[in-house]
């Protein structure tokens, strides 16, 4: 993706995981940048082409990194070098949890020699998490906040790209949730976000002309994103 990109496998209970971290720039230019948080971003579906390459969750990390959290884009069961086979969102689910809980752990990005003596690693078990995802990975990262936020750990902020309604079982998700879809989604229709979302009172953001995949429209993803941050 960039420069700032490391990839690795973390060990999960399938085995492995095989993930990008991006850093900001920021960690470059100055020593001393104080991170704001770490990022946790899903793919769509892993049986149908998605990947942690994908330029939606590509632009998420981008976004994210622009704000200045350090992101991190796991392939799911089975894609790339991740061991273990689709779990229709289940096992999913599980093995995100087992990569979040990665993250809060110092030893954890010790490993990593590139960075390995960054001061912010040592405060790492207390920076706020934010949780991404875009079509199939919203699905996931919705539900690991329901779980996150049954055990009393919610995570800062919820951003969902092309949500998954009326495809998958989408829990009810916080208010402060950055809901963003495409106008002219093919795959998920934009009523049906509406009906999942208009008992819960949480704003959708419109992209107009977007289709599923955001095309010539992934700008507009980074300008709202980025927009809304700053207004909160």
């Amino acid at each position: 993706m960039n420069p700032r990109t490391i990839h690795h496998l973390i060990p999960i209970d399938v085995g492995a995981a095989e993930v990008s971290i991006d850093l900001p720039e920021e960690l470059q230019k100055n020593p001393d940048f104080k991170l704001r948080g770490l990022a946790l971003i899903g793919h769509p579906h892993p049986l149908l082409g998605g990947s942690m390459d994908n330029k939606v969750a590509q632009t998420l990390a981008k976004t994210l990194n622009l704000l200045g959290y350090v992101c991190v884009r796991p392939n799911f069961r089975g894609v790339g070098q991740s061991q273990g086979s689709f779990d229709d969102g289940v096992g999913e689910i599980d093995d995100l949890e087992q990569i979040l809980e990665w993250m809060k752990k110092p030893s954890s990005w010790r490993e990593l020699t590139s960075i390995s003596e960054n001061d912010w690693i040592s405060e790492v078990e207390n920076l706020p998490v934010v949780l991404a995802g875009f079509s199939f990975g919203s699905f996931v990262n919705s539900n690991l906040t329901q779980r996150l936020m049954d055990q009393g750990r919610a995570p800062e902020r919820l951003v969902l790209i092309g949500s998954a309604a009326g495809k998958w079982d989408m829990p009810n998700i916080p208010k402060n949730t950055i809901v963003i879809h495409g106008e002219v989604d093919e795959t998920i229709s934009l009523q049906a976000v509406f009906d999942w979302l208009k008992e819960q009172e949480v704003v959708v953001h419109v992209i107009p002309g977007a289709d599923h995949f955001f095309h010539r429209k992934l700008h507009l993803i980074r300008d709202t994103v980025i927009g809304l941050w700053h207004a909160k």
